[in-house]
């Protein structure tokens, strides 16, 4: 993702600085990253180490007499490095795609032009005119009784209603280049549904507008040769989950991670036994 205006990375994560004056809001995906669980990432460090370290075994037999202590630090960085890089990659996908969908030029990104081609398909498939079916792109919501604030990657209408009806869609787009283009993770409703459902979004003078009746939500995940529209369960419940994740962070953040230990009385002191 991109960093939205307004959205700032502190030590607990991203948070939104409120236009109006209020107190900052955590963000949506802070919130999915600090109070939803994420069972799939320690499998996939240690294969990824675990094949780095194959791949590279000649290297790391010959370093293993030298500098012990860098060498480790190189292997434990191949899975951040990774992620890293990963992430880098989606940002300039999400900036490619903003800047195509309001029709702006954009900077030349021979690794981002693939992505960006599958965009092109998914829209000349779905029959995507942007000057009539892009609402927004990269517009921001806001719920400041709850506390948070999240990025919405694309609204957009597409005739997926009876009879071809047009509907209006939060679509939030995933890039990968190992995943299949079907895949999603469950927290993409939470996310998604967190959206759908805030107050308010921000308008280019930073002023409230009205939430769009957003009727459907998805997930466009794209890949380097292909892509696919995964529709989510962008539901009240789905709210209501991220709403218990929500409150898990806000809990978590402000928590201290050191707390006195309680020490045992003197051998010496008296001791009173509680009345029954």
């Amino acid at each position: 993702m991109t960093q939205p205006r307004h959205a700032r990375d502190t030590e607990r994560g991203r948070y939104y600085s409120d236009p109006a004056g209020g107190p900052d809001l955590v963000s949506v995906t802070n919130v999915l990253g600090t109070g939803v669980a994420k069972p799939a990432l320690v499998p996939w460090a240690v294969k990824l180490t675990a094949e780095w370290a194959v791949d590279n075994r000649s290297e790391i037999a010959r370093r293993a007499s030298g500098d012990r202590e860098q060498l480790l630090k190189d292997i434990k960085a191949v899975h951040r490095d990774a992620r890293d890089r990963a992430a880098d990659l989606g940002t300039r996908v999400h900036d490619r795609a903003e800047k195509m969908a309001l029709q702006a030029p954009f900077a030349a990104d021979p690794e981002v032009d693939p992505y960006a081609r599958q965009l092109t398909v998914f829209w000349k498939r779905w029959g995507v005119d942007l000057d009539q079916h892009i609402v927004a792109a990269e517009i921001t919501f806001i719920h400041r009784r709850l506390g948070y604030a999240g990025t919405g990657d694309c609204m957009l209408y597409l005739p997926t209603g009876p009879r071809r009806r047009m509907e209006l869609w939060l679509i939030d787009y995933k890039t990968s280049s190992t995943r299949p283009a079907s895949s999603v993770y469950p927290e993409h409703a939470l996310q998604l549904a967190a959206l759908r459902y805030s107050e308010a979004v921000l308008l280019p003078d930073d002023t409230d507008g009205p939430v769009p009746p957003i009727e459907r939500a998805g997930i466009l995940n794209l890949r380097q040769r292909s892509h696919a529209l995964v529709p989510m369960p962008a539901d009240r419940r789905a709210h209501r989950a991220f709403r218990g994740a929500l409150e898990t962070t806000k809990w978590l953040h402000p928590a201290s991670t050191a707390y006195p230990a309680l020490l045992p009385p003197a051998a010496d002191a008296p001791t009173t036994r509680k009345a029954a």
